[in-house]
């Protein structure tokens, strides 16, 4: 069924009790043309953008737990396209320019807010710095200003300027903002579905059936099925899963951690992101401020957080806001973060025949949902890289053509 104002107003006649399910419940068959393992927003996406754009219907999406309970959960909603290099700037781009369409294409609101994101300056280093960032994003075609001191306060009424960390400016991308993860997580399960992909949940996989130096299926808690091509879209657990293949990847996982406030009334107009403190933050549709900071310090898989990190991120929200120290948090999670070593993400084939990876992208996965899906999706359609993910393939470690995002992707380590 589609969403309308009449298809709103016919169920309210009968109290909400007929719509169907968002997605079936089906069980697994013993084969499919493509099994995607990861039933997160870039598992979902790749299923959807197969059957949509490719006519490529018979695929099933495998998730160990339930659909957007992983990493599309955890993370702090940041939509954004300011990178450096043209090939990151292109792919998130892309990115950008499909959130913009996104709840039109799905049927389904994912509550996309262009609010725009500001980062600051709090020394002439940094000043520098994202002049010279925002020299690069308008030679690759990417929007972006620069704010001065007043316009920044203006901005953000509430941002202290002149404390320990004075600010000096800011790099602002106005068609930044954030959206609703778990809507994006539904509207793709939704949409895939519809086209008739067997989405199923609580099946964990524990292998993979090999035929030499190929994967022609996979192991799972739910029995053996075979697959011409299998996509790995696991975020951090991915080089667990890839080990089971005997394929070692540039990956180290790391716990990200984020928390939420009580709700208070609106307060920031933007994202504001500073690298001096190391803190994000922004706030939410219903009113909770909303602050993250950077990676933990050690690999783990654990998803519960630490004192430290809370302290250390606290800290830096007060020395920027100092009219927060009253709030008190709601919520703290974290979402475990696979960080290549040149913060860029992997994406397309593996050494392994008919393994296909779509991984690394540390704290810039979100953003990069609905491009990692369309882009996998012809990359699996059609057994050639799409041109916008070339660039991002495993071969670019040995032949030393890195992409370091390190300054640009958000990965505060």
């Amino acid at each position: 069924m589609r969403y309308s104002a009449l298809s709103l107003a016919i169920n309210a006649l009968s109290g909400h009790r007929h719509w169907r399910p968002l997605w079936r419940n089906p069980s697994p068959k013993s084969s499919y043309d493509v099994v995607i393992v990861g039933g997160g927003g870039h598992g979902l996406a790749t299923a959807y953008y197969l059957a949509k754009n490719h006519g490529i219907t018979n695929v099933a999406v495998l998730e160990k737990g339930w659909i957007g309970g992983g990493n599309t959960g955890r993370n702090t909603t940041v939509v954004r396209s300011n990178y450096f290099y043209p090939e990151s700037a292109a792919f998130y781009e892309k990115s950008l320019q499909l959130w913009e369409g996104l709840s039109r294409e799905l049927n389904y609101n994912v509550m996309l807010s262009q609010r725009g994101q500001v980062t600051l300056a709090h020394d002439r280093h940094q000043v520098e710095m994202s002049r010279r960032l925002l020299n690069a994003m308008k030679l690759n075609g990417i929007d972006g200003e620069w704010l001065s001191p007043d316009e920044v306060r203006r901005r953000e009424p509430l941002l202290r300027m002149d404390g320990r960390f004075p600010v000096l400016g800011g790099l602002v991308q106005n068609r930044a903002g954030s959206a609703r993860h778990d809507a994006v997580a539904w509207g793709y399960a939704r949409g895939a579905d519809r086209h008739g992909v067997d989405i199923i949940q609580g099946c964990a996989v524990t292998g993979f059936i090999m035929n030499g130096n190929r994967v022609s299926g996979v192991r799972s808690s739910r029995g053996d099925i075979a697959a011409a091509r299998v996509c790995l879209s696991v975020a951090g657990h991915t080089s667990r899963l890839a080990a089971m293949a005997g394929l070692r990847l540039p990956i180290t996982s790391y716990a990200l951690q984020a928390f939420v406030s009580e709700p208070i009334k609106p307060s920031l107009n933007t994202l504001v992101l500073s690298p001096s403190t190391g803190i994000y933050i922004s706030q939410t549709d219903k009113g909770e401020v909303l602050i993250g900071g950077a990676l933990d310090l050690y690999p783990s898989y654990a998803q519960r957080g630490n004192f430290h990190t809370i302290e250390t991120v606290t800290a830096g929200m007060l020395a920027l806001f100092p009219a927060f120290s009253r709030l008190r948090f709601m919520r703290q999670w974290a979402g475990i973060c696979d960080v290549v070593k040149d913060s860029s993400p992997i994406l397309g084939p593996s050494p392994i025949d008919g393994l296909y990876l779509n991984c690394g992208f540390g704290t810039g996965g979100f953003k990069a949902t609905p491009a990692g899906g369309y882009t996998m999706a012809h990359t699996l359609a059609t057994g050639k890289c799409h041109p916008l993910i070339e660039p991002f393939g495993l071969e670019r470690f040995s032949s030393g053509a890195l992409i370091d995002e390190a300054g640009a992707s958000g990965i505060a380590h």
